[in-house]
């Protein structure tokens, strides 16, 4: 882990703090399904498009699972725990009363809409205390023919995009990226996208919802009418100078002993690999006050600290957990998210 040195002082005992699992939070949007059930999870009737696996926002608010915080939502463990929950490079996210990332599963069983997520500064000027939305996504499977939307097509100006949305004819702008299971995709602030059918995505983000939808292929919702587009906002933070971007390419950071560990996506508010463990295989870490890091079992059975996790699992390691191991029991895909950087100056300009 990319760490500076740190003379922190934590204020919870090692002994009081463990590798939490959280209670996800189900969202039905239209364009959901019962995919998710192919992870192992157990469903309502009817669709299915999200699952909040680990989450405090006002839209979604996930409630610890195990031990000693089981039924605490992952707010109030954030006001109590403080720094020790998320650690010193989020001590802005403390300061706005913040968790700072959001962890989903999507079934994209039907395209989601055309659409586009502003970044800090116009999200804190025109959208009260929420942030931008900086994302991820890693493609856990994917029907033959699966694509997502990211950035725009070559020669696309703001004009001629205008003038798709007035049309009902955006596909000419739109710059289309075929998907296979294992893909990543790293979504900045400002990028114009859209997940289409046929994927299940586990998604990494900043704790943010807020989202620009500028077309949406001419559907309508649940009600019979269309959904409500953010046509001027969206135009006012797509990045029209994103023409025809491609996929993250993983950079292999080390492979021996069974450990195989990818770098997948690295930017100012969070950085995730991939791990691949053979059975067998240990990985040893530290949280030593500087970043929680949150870990997710996309396939295989494995141990961390002694918590039994299979996929699609995720937990949250607390900042002041101190040494932690994850060790296989079977052959293992896992993702690691931490925050890398100190953030005390993200927002110098605001409130």
């Amino acid at each position: 882990m990319d760490h500076a040195p740190s003379n922190i002082k934590l204020s919870v005992s090692h002994n009081a703090l463990y590798p939490l699992t959280f209670t996800p939070v189900l969202k039905h949007y239209l364009w959901g399904g019962r995919g998710l059930e192919r992870l192992g999870r157990r469903l309502p009737p009817g669709i299915t498009a999200e699952s909040w696996e680990i989450a405090a926002h006002p839209d979604g608010e996930t409630r610890a699972a195990n031990g000693r915080f089981a039924g605490q939502t992952l707010t109030q463990l954030t006001a109590q725990l403080g720094l020790d929950l998320i650690g010193s490079h989020n001590a802005w996210a403390l300061a706005r009363g913040k968790f700072p990332l959001l962890i989903k599963l999507l079934d994209a069983c039907q395209p989601l809409s055309v659409q586009v997520h502003p970044d800090d500064e116009y999200a804190l000027a025109h959208e009260g205390n929420e942030l931008g939305k900086t994302e991820m996504w890693v493609a856990l499977d994917a029907e033959p023919g699966a694509a997502v939307i990211l950035g725009v097509a070559p020669g696309t100006t703001p004009g001629t995009f205008r003038a798709g949305i007035e049309s009902g004819n955006l596909e000419p702008c739109l710059h289309r990226i075929p998907i296979r299971a294992g893909d990543v995709v790293c979504v900045p602030a400002g990028s114009l996208h859209a997940i289409l059918g046929g994927l299940l995505i586990a998604e990494i983000q900043q704790n943010s919802n807020t989202t620009y939808r500028v077309y949406d292929w001419n559907r309508v919702g649940a009600d019979g009418t269309p959904r409500p587009l953010h046509v001027e906002k969206a135009m006012a933070v797509i990045n029209f100078n994103q023409a025809a971007p491609g996929l993250c390419q993983p950079q292999i950071i080390q492979d021996e002993a069974g450990v195989r560990r990818e770098l997948l996506c690295h930017n100012r508010y969070f950085t995730t690999e991939r791990l691949t463990l053979a059975a067998g295989a240990e990985f040893a870490g530290e949280c030593d006050g500087r970043t929680l890091e949150i870990w997710g079992v996309l396939s295989g059975a494995v141990e961390v600290n002694g918590l039994a996790l299979n996929g699609v699992q995720f937990t949250l390691l607390p900042a002041a957990l101190g040494p932690f191991t994850v060790a296989a029991r079977s052959p293992a895909t896992l993702l690691r998210t931490f925050c890398a950087h100190s953030s005390v100056d993200r927002f110098p300009n605001s409130a």
